[in-house]
Formats: structure tokens, sequence, C-alpha cells
């Protein structure tokens, strides 16, 4: 397996920029998640280290070899498809070896690799049937064998498990995060699907108009977004943002409520806007705390069971938070609760800029 890396890659097409300037170093057997909505660039910044599509500046290396201008062939890389692209009229197991036959490899290698992969996806059943006949979880099983019986450098997927069912995408994220493991396969993989990023990933590549908002693991992204966009985007639901005022240490939300700034977060605070201006306190919904003496309230007007929990939708204000319960206790509609947000999980962000204040002020 091996490194990739992309040095100020960007894409244009003619006065459209789809991919903004862009550096990424993927480390050998990483799993990394391009996360972001469609039209994000992700598609096309796979694309771009795959060969597929040419890039407009910047440098592609793999193994440390630049294959920015060389073919998808003279690459080594193997690509998974949203729709499998298996030969209709071949079997199972001929899909498999086709590469491998087309390298002219030896009937020995081919052999001892198509064993290997069926070991491995526990596919041996299937090899005499046609893709026709196949399931969709199946059909994605062939053509990740396909993909890993040429070992190469490095699998590149794009939205592989978006053509299934719910059921079948649980399983298949846990089957080709085991495949990673076993074959420490360097892996770059793309989704709108946040469970996916954040169940697979070593680390996300969150972007948004073309441009990357952030890389980091799944608890980095989570817990601390580095803006607005990563916010809002990452969780479900995203991270609660209620838009007030600093002043004298504290956040004035409307109507009159108060939040407390942390004394080691009001340097951080001051350094960016001042000691009096706009501000966004976010939390996530697990970080409220119910309970009578709250220094935030609001008004409960949903209640939605998520078997172990629940989660509550709040009015504060013109805003809506979302807070999780426990499944046991009952809030009626329409009923006002009061309550509390860990402090450590409080994270502060500038309105003008959308940036985290901490990151920001870190990052200076």
């Amino acid at each position: 397996m091996a490194t990739i890396e992309l040095k100020k890659v960007e894409k244009r097409f003619g006065d459209f920029q789809a991919v903004k300037p862009l550096d990424l170093t993927i480390h050998d057997g990483e799993f990394v998640v391009l996360l972001g909505p469609s039209g994000c660039g992700k598609t096309t910044t796979l694309r771009m280290i795959s060969g597929l599509e040419s890039v407009s500046t910047g440098n592609i290396l793999i193994a440390g070899r630049d294959v920015t201008w060389r073919h998808p062939s003279d690459r080594d890389i193997a690509f998974v498809f949203q729709l499998y692209a298996l030969y209709p009229h071949m079997s199972v197991e001929k899909n498999i070896t086709f590469p491998l036959e087309a390298e002219k490899a030896s009937p020995q290698l081919i052999q001892d690799r198509l064993n290997h992969v069926i070991d491995l996806l526990q596919i041996k059943h299937l090899l005499p049937l046609k893709p026709g006949s196949l399931s969709g979880g199946d059909k994605q099983r062939v053509a990740l064998g396909r993909a890993l019986v040429r070992q190469p450098a490095a699998f590149l997927m794009d939205e592989p498990l978006g053509a299934l069912d719910a059921d079948f995408r649980e399983k298949m994220r846990g089957e080709i995060k085991k495949v990673h493991i076993a074959e420490k396969a360097t892996t770059v993989y793309v989704t709108h699907d946040q469970i996916e990023a954040m169940a697979m990933g070593d680390r996300i590549v969150v972007m948004s108009a073309a441009e990357v908002q952030q890389i980091g693991t799944p608890d980095e992204v989570y817990h601390d977004p580095s803006n607005l966009f990563v916010a809002r985007f990452i969780g479900s639901p995203g991270m609660n943002l209620l838009p007030g005022r600093y002043a004298d240490g504290a956040i004035h939300l409307p109507p009159d409520l108060h939040y407390k700034v942390a004394a080691d977060h009001q340097p951080a605070v001051t350094g960016v806007i001042g000691r009096d201006g706009d501000i966004v306190l976010g939390f996530r919904p697990e970080a409220a705390r119910i309970h009578e003496d709250g220094a935030l309230a609001g008004e409960v007007y949903a209640s939605d069971l998520h078997g172990a929990y629940r989660v509550l939708h709040v009015s504060v204000g013109d805003e809506v938070v979302h807070i999780r319960s426990e499944r046991q206790v009952g809030h009626k509609i329409g009923s006002s609760v009061r309550f509390d947000i860990d402090p450590t999980m409080a994270r502060l962000f500038d309105p003008r800029s959308g940036r985290s204040i901490r990151r920001e002020v870190s990052q200076a």
C-alpha cells in the first residue's frame, strides 16, 4: 500500500471552480473519507486521484511517484463504483479474475488471489452465478472482490453503498472496514452520509462549496468543529447554535437568558470579537442537562423516541434546540423546561467569519 499526496490540487471547468486548491496527505494504510453535500467537489477530487479527471493545477503523488499526468492504468489503484460496473455476461468468478487475466497473470497467481478474496468476503457460493441474479449487497461484494484481487497501492470508493437499502448499508459498512483492516489498505472513500463517515473513517475530510472545511478524526469533527458549516453538517441532528451577544463574561440570549462563559474561554472570546459583540453558542444535544435550576429555558414542541433515549425539540426564543434526555422521562408538548450546558462541551463561534473562536485563537 502507499501514501497519497495532493499538493495544491485544483479543478476548473472554464470559469467554474469545482475544487479549490487542496493540500491533503493520506497516509499508508489509512482510511480517509471525503464527506460533504452534493456538488461540494468530493467526487471530482476522487476522480483526479484516480486519473479519470485531469487536474487544472497542482500535483498528485502515489507512493512518492508523481502520477499527475499518468493514465489511470499506470497509477496502481482500484476504483469501486456506486453502481458496481460488473460485466453482466460473465460469471462472478470471471468478473473477479478479469483484471488479472487482462494483465496476463499466471494461472497459479490468479487462483491464489481468487482464493484469498473469496475467503475474505465469504462469496465462494456466488462464483458460478451471473450478476443479474445477485442482490445489491452481493453485487457490491463482487465489485469489492474485483478491486481486491489486484492488490493495488490504493482503493478509491465512490459512494459504494449508495444504491443499497439501509440494512444492507450497515452490514456492508462493517465488511468494507473489515477488509480495510485485513488488507492494511490505503483507502479513499467518498460519501454524503455522515453516519458512514463517522463509522468508517480514520480521518474525515469535510468539504463544502469546492473547498475543505475541516480535516480531522471523527471525534474531532464532531466535538470540535472548525466552523458553523461543520457544526451544522456533522451530527443527527446537527449542533445546536444559538446567536447572542457577548458582554461582561456572559452570552446574552433572547428573550432574557444568560449563559456564563467559562473563565478560561473568555480571553479567546475577547481576542476575537472584543469585550462586547455578536457571538454564536454551540452545543450538541447530549451536552444539555435538564433540571429545574438551569440557566437556559425553552418550550417543548416535539419529542422523538430513539430507542434508548429521547430527543426533545425545544423553542428558545426564535431558535430551536435539540436536547437528548432519558427515554423514561416524559415532557409534555407545550411544557417549559430549564437546562444547563456542560461547559466542557460548549463551543463558541464568530458569526462574521463562521469560524470556531477557540480554533481561530489556537491557529493565530
